[in-house]
């Protein structure tokens, strides 16, 4: 018997409650599943679908110590750093020698990093290098890096996404990465530690490795657990209760205060009522509140992974379809494309890298560097003019890319009425063409540093590698040449207060006709030694009309020296 087809309008609504989610987005009850001989059949009865999806229950909330969170400390970034730079200057660092990285401090340079053999002989740490020679006199200080370790600490970071997409860096040392559902790609979390350890040992670089459910219980078994540790969900807070209160990442005054009320574990903290404790450190930054710290640690408290994104890339290619030998005609669409690409996210290329494969399998590639941002196609081609004779064609190319190694962020400039813009590119093109030409050891390019001192006042860097020069602010003037080091004079008739009204430099005898001065200059405590003397610069002019910029070193009865000595520090054309 022929049936009666439904109306459209019923059928949609029949659809629209089977949806699992609404226009706006919310998920509705899925509808529940008939027991029975046919159990793998929904039930279509509209009352039926209606009254079980009022009767069913909300989606359950993911479980906050599902994820797992693998941290990297690095203790040893910075001395590893410098020995390999030691290394490959053919200078290797004996192993039974103690050695130590300095920075600066506010009494002097504290200790910032020491080798195996600095810790076996008890240098540690934080303490002031004069005691820790006192008690190592073999001990070889030099100052750290710090600013090479902090970006090599984001070059690594950035390396470690072959294992997970989510990493961050995580104070100085470490680096925290979320492997949630990551680690059997790589045959298990005991498998990947072992391959992440191998491959930084492949880079000189040691380790201490770590799994937990949250940030803080990786942070505390990387610094204080066993080797390559992983923990389960279930014993987390079994495993973090004997751990001392410093493993909660907190800053040492606090750590002093809850040892002094008698709270030395996780577990003395984790069973005292939290309301005296919040009246004390609910105001307090995260490196100084316990209570936040714990609840992070077990994961009461979400503690993301806040992964930075990824740098941009800009590459572009060309497949050939015969081998060639010259990629210079290729060159010039490749340069326009990958412009369009700067163009197009805002950025320009700072190094641009030529890079062709041969059909032998064999590859060779070409850089150019760049003084300023730039997406101009034409400049970016003409800087490779004459470089690439260097490669050999071999049996021709038949892949050749371009990309740029490094981006900048690059703004629209806006032009004056006749087209030009003062934005100095022109001096950047002339400055990119003579460094092409020339090499980038030759053009340098002077760049302001914070001091008040002159001779450090300026840095002279490569041109290309140089960061661009602000306008200097206005002070006092000074010599259009400095000499470096400043020369000594020797003064034949001094004035007690003024400049020597005669000197004797570099074998002339001058004689001072007028001056200007004295302009005083400090010495800086926090970078100076103790007992470095100050300064009093005069303009002076000699009989023969030249300009001189000179200066004593210290006064009489400063207590810092014998009598103040005269140097020449400048000239003025």
């Amino acid at each position: 018997m022929a049936t009666e087809a439904a109306p459209a309008s019923a059928r949609a609504g029949t659809y629209a409650r089977q949806e699992s989610f609404s226009p706006v987005g919310r998920p509705r009850a899925r509808p529940a599943w008939r027991a029975g001989r046919d159990g793998d059949a929904p039930d279509l009865r509209a009352g039926a679908l209606e009254t079980r999806g009022r009767a069913a229950a909300p989606p359950a909330e993911r479980d906050p110590l599902a994820r797992r969170i693998t941290c990297l400390h690095l203790p040893r970034l910075s001395v590893e750093r410098w020995q390999r730079c030691l290394e490959r200057l053919g200078e290797p660092l004996p192993d039974d020698l103690p050695a130590a990285l300095a920075v600066d401090g506010p009494h002097g340079p504290v200790i910032h990093a020491t080798t195996r053999a600095a810790e076996q002989a008890g240098v540690r740490r934080g303490a002031r290098v004069v005691d820790m020679r006192a008690l190592c006199p073999d001990l070889r200080v030099e100052h750290a890096d710090t600013q090479g370790d902090r970006m090599a600490l984001q070059r690594l970071m950035l390396w470690c996404r072959r294992w997970c997409p989510w990493t961050a860096v995580s104070g100085e040392d470490r680096i925290v990465m979320d492997t949630t559902g990551s680690d059997h790609l790589h045959g298990g979390e005991a498998a990947m530690l072992r391959a992440i350890e191998e491959a930084l040992s492949h880079l000189g670089l040691s380790a201490d490795l770590a799994t937990a459910p949250t940030q803080g219980a990786a942070w505390a078994l990387a610094q204080l657990g066993g080797v390559r540790e992983t923990l389960a969900p279930g014993t987390l807070a079994a495993r973090m209760a004997p751990f001392p209160v410093r493993a909660l990442r907190l800053e040492g005054e606090t750590v002093l205060t809850l040892q002094r009320l008698g709270l030395k574990t996780v577990g003395d903290l984790a069973v005292v009522p939290r309301l005296s404790l919040a009246r004390r450190f609910s105001r307090e930054a995260p490196w100084r509140n316990p209570l936040l710290r714990l609840d992070q640690m077990l994961g009461r408290s979400p503690e993301p992974v806040e992964a930075p994104d990824d740098p941009p890339r800009f590459a572009v290619e060309t497949r050939l379809a015969e081998p060639v030998e010259d990629p210079t005609p290729h060159l010039p669409a490749l340069a326009e494309a990958l412009c369009a690409g700067l163009a197009e996210a805002g950025f320009g290329a700072r190094r641009v890298r030529l890079t062709v494969y041969r059909t032998d399998g064999e590859v060779s590639s070409v850089e150019v560097a760049l003084a300023r941002p730039s997406r101009d196609f034409r400049h970016i081609s003409r800087l490779f003019d004459g470089k690439l004779e260097r490669i050999d064609p071999g049996y021709g190319f038949d892949l050749v890319t371009l990309g740029a190694v490094h981006a900048e962020d690059l703004s629209e400039v806006q032009t004056r009425l006749d087209g030009a813009a003062e934005d100095g590119a022109e001096l950047a093109r002339l400055t990119d063409r003579l460094t092409a030409r020339f090499g980038p050891a030759v053009v340098r390019r002077a760049a302001l540093r914070e001091s008040h001192v002159p001779e450090r006042r300026e840095d002279w860097h490569g041109a290309p590698d140089a960061p661009w020069p602000s306008r200097p602010g206005t002070g006092p003037a000074r010599p259009m040449r400095l000499l470096a080091p400043a020369e000594e004079i020797r003064v034949l008739y001094a004035v007690p207060e003024g400049p020597p009204a005669q000197f004797v430099w570099r074998r002339l005898t001058c004689r001072v006709v007028r001056f200007a001065g004295p302009e005083r200059i400090a010495p800086e405590w926090w970078r100076d030694r103790p007992g470095t003397r100050l300064r009093d610069y005069y303009h002076v002019e000699d009989h023969a009309g030249r300009r001189i910029w000179l200066y004593r070193d210290g006064v009489l009865d400063d207590g810092r020296g014998e009598t103040p000595r005269w140097f020449v520090h400048g000239v003025s054309e």
